[in-house]
């Protein structure tokens, strides 16, 4: 729609003014009408100052048809990120909830096997009050991750334009990856301006302003028509010739005009270096919080194998009634958290890198970590 509007500007910024025709007739109806016959008077004219600023005005048109394309291939290539983002989290929260449903089918079985022992006299009943406590606990984290995932299915279908009740399927075995590589910053930043979208758009909606400007200066030219006659008098006297009409500029200049112009086109310019700054900022960004989680994610990694050894040694104690049962079902969900925290990290790594992406105006081919296994 915005672009058939810029279509239809350029195509009016085509247009010239159309030739004015003027016919006339004096009828003689008293006096002394000897000899009188009727007169009229016929003229046809054409205001052709409006070749002045004609060119510019076409120049911004273009310009502004061109900054339309750019800006709408910036939302297709941002729409097709935020929906590669949107199977990201479909994944993260999946994986996130089978975690949970993991837990939550372990500690159910615990609790019936604690309930028997109870009623065995093997178990007291603070020992199955603790199962039983962090069994519910489990249900509701793995619930909220239920609604969390359904909700997210519901943003993807959303994104990509599908109705609600249809199901996206996603190739099996995707995973997430555990670590990114950082691409070169300097290479990222460079020319920059000539590879965003939005960069280009702004460039070109600014030469489009700067034409627009220079329309409103030519229309200060005072407007002048020129003008072919043909008349006859009512004494039978016909004549030709011509007039020529001109607008004397006294009091509108067109300065008002102008200067809306010319803060304009200064917006623009101010507008397409914040852009810039932002972009270089946004780019700088992306890349620490790559880094940081590559750490994050590897530090999450490191810990997990420790948290096991933690888990089997409080079995094997509470087991020998070395410890109690609370402290067991606690290492059990540390466990738990600690897994869920390293699907989140991983997912919040390729936000941050499809985030980059965004910021550079580059597709990053290390952006294909997410395969299928």
């Amino acid at each position: 729609d915005r672009r058939g509007l810029a279509v239809a500007q350029l195509i009016q910024a085509g247009v010239l003014p159309n030739v004015q025709v003027a016919y006339a007739r004096d009828y003689v109806t008293g006096g002394n009408t000897a000899g009188a016959v009727t007169a009229y008077n016929f003229s046809a004219g054409w205001e052709f100052s409006a070749l002045i600023p004609f060119l510019p005005k076409q120049t911004a048109a273009r310009k502004n048809l061109g900054s339309v394309d750019l800006d709408i291939g910036w939302q297709e290539w941002q729409m097709a990120e935020n929906a590669r983002t949107a199977v990201y989290r479909v994944i993260a929260l999946d994986a996130q909830a089978a975690r949970a449903r993991e837990g939550n089918r372990g500690l159910q079985e615990s609790t019936d096997t604690m309930r028997k022992a109870l009623d065995a006299h093997e178990k007291t009943v603070l020992d199955l009050a603790a199962v039983e406590s962090a069994s519910q606990d489990s249900r509701a984290t793995m619930l909220a991750f239920e609604q969390d995932f359904e909700r997210q299915q519901l943003g993807l279908n959303k994104i990509l334009g599908l109705e609600s009740e249809i199901k996206v399927r996603l190739r099996s075995g995707l995973t997430l990856p555990t670590h990114l590589d950082l691409p070169d910053e300097h290479d990222l930043l460079y020319n920059i301006e000539s590879r965003r979208l939005d960069l280009l758009g702004l460039q070109q909606g600014y030469e489009s302003q700067d034409a627009t400007v220079r329309a409103a200066i030519l229309a200060r030219f005072p407007k002048m028509s020129l003008a072919f006659v043909r008349a006859k008098d009512n004494t039978n006297v016909q004549s030709s010739g011509f007039s020529v009409a001109v607008e004397v500029p006294i009091f509108d200049r067109n300065q008002g005009v102008i200067a809306t112009e010319r803060a304009t086109r200064q917006k623009l310019r101010d507008e397409y270096n914040q852009r810039v700054f932002e972009a270089r900022s946004d780019i700088a960004t992306a890349l620490a919080d790559i880094r940081s989680l590559n750490r994050q994610v590897a530090a999450a990694a490191e810990a997990l194998p420790v948290l096991e050894r933690l888990l089997n040694s409080a079995q094997t104690a509470m087991e020998q009634r070395n410890v109690d049962v609370l402290s067991y079902y606690t290492a059990r969900n540390n466990l738990l958290q600690k897994r869920i925290q390293l699907i989140k990290l991983q997912e919040q790594l390729l936000e941050a890198h499809t985030a980059l992406e965004i910021a550079s105006g580059r597709f990053l081919p290390s952006n294909a970590m997410l395969n299928a296994r």
